[in-house]
């Protein structure tokens, strides 16, 4: 702001999204963002916004941005970039100049191999090994596919084979409170799964790549346009979306978010209790790195051996930033506040926190005994196909309690009636649309261009719509109200009710399911399953075992539903579709609303309502 004569935060906001041209170009000057080949021009929106595209006559590599500017500066060289710290309690340390040597090295044991530009490199790895597999996968231009650590292989397989994976590196067994978690094996199922669909895909182990005597490659000259990163979301209906990011859009909307929104900078040291299968992984990832700050890992349970393991966590690595989830903090406020008191949490400066909307017990709870009522908490919202944030907490702006802040810079939101006309102001609840397209913006569905256009820019013309419930205050906070569409939001994960049900319907005996998400008051948001078994099953309650166990099996035991019950039927339209909408709506006991499509609105009557202790 001082450098551009701007006295004012709202001031800054308007003319970043008045003017992207001026404003992403000042970004990555003040930022020092490397490009291998500078852009002439910042974005080209001439097929249209959902066609846009950025800095697209440029070259920039992810990786080389995230390390070797700092790995080849001798006053950054020997900072340390990455610290990865197991369950266990021990921890790795790596230097810039160190991280970037070893990536390089990885990505040279992968072109061995015969991976190249454009290949797809799926990664089911705790977070500190798939940051260095991350960034190696993106030196060599090919495209990384980050998989949650804790799905099943039913989850895997169906990512390798819609991504047409090249290669999917794991490592033998990772460790979930204290227990040994195979990840070779499910790895190993899901490549032959896909392997028998015709998808050539074979098992990596990340200690190959070490140990394999391969020449270190070097930062391969990306086009700012090529992919860099295929992340996984989930719609309502269908097979799990694969959103394609690129170098130079993904690279600098999340560069400029980590400096100007986390206020990240060299000697800070960051940390995202997260997955790298998590659109958060990533966010992190580039966010410190390419700032110069310390990115800190963690892998394993973030309340064991108990619900001290956080705080401890910061005390022990000085961490100056640290990104959390409503469900976790609401976890561990219910431990007790005798944890955090036990801990010197004085190197902290902020929180961060994403995920779903706050509750202002837990938002308070880590604002006031937590953070002492000195560390603002940055809440941020975007998702998957956003690469980054729509709104977020300013500094500069303050912040309300719960909010999301306000527009993220150089992003176009407002909130809309169902006409698509304009509330922002009136106090109204709307829908979350973007008016203009910005660099981290996904840029198409893979493989399924269509579902792209249907998915994002079909309901409002000229308009993406996010698929949130959206309110603007009187004083210009925003707050977010859950999902307006069916998408579950479990522990933070977005997964569409269609692959639960898939799970429910694969048991012998159940021939249809309804899975909502249901409100708890610790874990945010849970699964309630509702299976259809015609006839008189001989053994309900060995049945509703095999349902629960068939979803856990192939998502993992976050996703076991905390409901399920067999009934005779669901609520359908006329054409067939259950609607989820009065399934849920019964189970918490509000007004399902129009029932006039039901072919039997009776049917709801076997809908008990749910409640959670």
């Amino acid at each position: 702001m001082a450098r551009h004569g701007i006295d004012a935060h709202s001031a800054l906001v308007d003319r970043s999204i008045s003017e992207p041209e001026w404003f992403w170009d000042a970004v990555i000057d003040f930022l020092g963002l490397p490009f291998q080949r500078r852009h002439t021009r910042v974005l080209d929106d001439s097929q249209g916004l959902p066609r846009t595209t950025w800095f697209d006559d440029g070259a920039i590599n992810l990786s080389a941005v995230c390390l070797d500017r700092w790995a080849d500066d001798p006053d950054h060289a020997d900072r340390v970039a990455l610290i990865g710290e197991g369950e266990d309690g021990r921890f790795v340390e790596s230097t810039f100049a160190e991280l970037r040597d070893e990536v390089a090295r990885l990505a040279g044991a992968l072109a061995a191999r015969g991976v190249r530009s454009g290949d797809r490199v799926a990664l089911l790895l705790g977070l500190d090994d798939a940051v260095r597999v991350f960034l190696a996968v993106a030196r060599l231009g090919a495209i990384a596919v980050p998989i949650f650590s804790g799905f099943g292989a039913g989850a895997v397989q169906v990512r390798l084979i819609d991504a047409g994976c090249r290669a999917l590196v794991t490592t033998p067994a990772t460790t979930r409170r204290g227990r040994r978690v195979d990840l070779r094996a499910v790895a190993d199922a899901a490549c032959r799964a896909a392997q028998d669909s015709g998808v050539d895909c074979e098992v990596v182990l990340v200690d190959e790549l070490r140990t394999s005597g391969a020449a270190p490659a070097d930062a391969a000259i990306t086009g700012a346009e090529t992919p860099v990163l295929l992340a996984y979301t989930s719609g309502t209906t269908g097979r799990p979306k694969g959103a394609v990011h690129v170098h130079g859009g993904l690279t600098v909307k999340l560069a400029q978010e980590g400096a100007f929104q986390a206020d990240l900078r060299p000697g800070d040291r960051a940390c995202w209790l997260t997955d790298m299968g998590w659109i958060m992984g990533p966010w992190i990832t580039v966010a410190a790195l390419a700032n110069g700050a310390t990115l800190v890992t963690y892998d394993g349970a973030p309340d064991w051996p108990d619900a001290g393991r956080v705080w401890s966590l910061v005390e022990r690595h000085a961490l100056t930033f640290l990104g959390v989830s409503p469900t976790l903090i609401r976890a561990l406020a219910g431990a007790g506040d005798h944890h955090p008191a036990a801990h010197d949490l004085s190197s902290l400066l902020a929180f961060g926190s994403t995920g779903e909307p706050w509750n202002p017990a837990g938002w308070w709870w880590l604002f006031d005994t937590v953070g002492g009522r000195s560390r603002p908490i940055i809440n941020l919202s975007g998702g998957t196909e956003i690469g980054a944030c729509l709104l977020s907490v300013e500094q500069l702006q303050g912040c309300a309690p719960c909010s999301v802040g306000g527009p993220a810079l150089g992003v176009d939101v407002d909130v809309v009636d169902d006409e698509g006309r304009s509330v922002r102001g009136t106090g109204s609840v709307g829908e979350l649309v973007v008016r203009r397209a910005w660099p981290g913006m996904t840029r198409s569905i893979w493989g399924d261009d269509d579902r792209y256009i249907e998915s994002y820019w079909s309901r409002y013309p000229g308009m993406w719509w996010h698929g949130d419930w959206a309110q603007v205050d009187a004083d210009g906070f925003w707050f977010l109200h859950g999902r307006s569409d069916d998408t579950l939001n479990i522990a933070g994960k977005r997964i569409g009710p269609a692959e639960i049900e898939s799970a429910a319907t694969a048991v012998d005996g159940v021939v249809m399911a309804a899975a909502v998400g249901l409100p708890h008051p610790v874990k945010g948001e849970v699964i309630g399953l509702w299976c259809v078994a015609p006839g008189e099953p001989a053994d309900t309650e060995r049945l509703a075992g095999a349902v629960a166990a068939s979803v856990e099996a192939a998502f993992g035991p976050a996703f076991r539903p905390a409901h399920l019950a067999l009934v005779r039927s669901l609520p359908q339209t006329r054409s067939g579709k259950i609607m989820r909408r009065a399934v849920r709506a019964r189970a918490i006991g509000a007004d399902p609303g129009d029932l006039s499509t039901l072919e039997d609105p009776a049917v709801l009557d076997a809908i008990e309502p749910v409640t959670f202790a």
